[in-house]
């Protein structure tokens, strides 16, 4: 039998249904045909009667296998959108999250106020917060990770946009020259035993990258502790829900001015930024 596209769109969002929510699945079915096959929503109501290539079926087939056992649909697709932009992302770094748009939009807005001249993302996985800054700045960015392989990540990224950074491999800001600058971050902050808790996605993703110790505390903490010490004019982290009260009174103790905690649209902890 003939498979339309028409067919393709409704046996796809079927297959995912049963295990996403409908409204999800419906809206991933959509970003397969758009980004998986390549063919545009008017594409599709002007082409729903024709027949799906054995090629594109097999590649849909396959993906829907890869899908079932839990596989991030940005993993299977090798890239994701962030501020517009197209990053390649692979197992070895984080899929990148809306939240960490506010990161970037608060960063840009102290940076400015501060009339900074540079800046250091820590962490910095495929790279998406350091080339945002780059592109969307005339500061001079530098970004580090401990995992060469998400350096490599970060590094095509970057030449793929054309975002100048000069990028270092090592723990937080060892391997960092001064002055830093402003400090940007989204380090692990997921506390190991919520784990068993979390969606099934999130075992495809590096495990280095989401839990970190001392209740998801620990990096955060340290790279605070870092930033003062090497006199960063101020330190913006993402955190996770609930660990704003406790990250503004271990910044103040480090000798931080001021520690404020912003919400995301939810209402959970999401950004602590912390101000010389």
């Amino acid at each position: 039998m003939v498979q339309t596209y028409h067919q393709l769109r409704l046996d796809l969002s079927a297959a995912l249904a049963l295990f996403l929510d409908p409204l999800e699945a419906h809206a991933e079915c959509i970003r397969w045909l758009e980004d998986g096959l390549g063919h545009s929503r008017s594409w599709l109501a002007a082409h729903g009667t024709d027949p799906v290539p054995t090629e594109a079926r097999r590649r849909v087939s396959a993906w829907v296998r890869r899908r079932r056992k839990g596989e991030p649909w940005a993993y299977i697709l090798g890239w994701t959108l962030f501020r517009d932009r197209r990053f390649k992302v692979t197992p070895d770094t984080l899929i990148p999250r809306s939240e960490t748009d506010l990161l970037v939009e608060a960063a840009l807005d102290v940076g400015r106020r501060l009339k900074v001249d540079r800046s250091v993302d820590v962490g910095t996985g495929s790279g998406i917060i350091a080339v945002s800054l780059a592109l969307e700045t005339d500061w001079q960015v530098t970004a580090s990770d401990l995992s060469p392989a998400a350096l490599s990540v970060a590094r095509g990224n970057a030449s793929m946009l054309g975002a100048v950074i000069q990028f270092h491999g090592g723990s937080l800001l060892d391997t960092i020259p001064d002055p830093l600058g402003l400090v940007v971050a989204n380090l692990p902050y997921v506390d190991p035993a919520d784990q068993p808790t979390l969606q099934r996605e999130l075992a495809f993703e590096p495990a280095s990258a989401l839990f970190a110790p001392d209740r998801g505390l620990a990096l955060t903490a340290a790279l605070l502790a870092q930033a003062r010490a090497r006199q960063a004019p101020a330190c913006l982290l993402e955190i996770g829900a609930g660990q704003g009260g406790e990250l503004c009174r271990r910044a103040l103790s480090l000798g931080w001015h001021k520690a404020l905690v912003h919400q995301d649209l939810a209402g959970h902890d999401r950004l602590l930024v912390a101000l010389a």
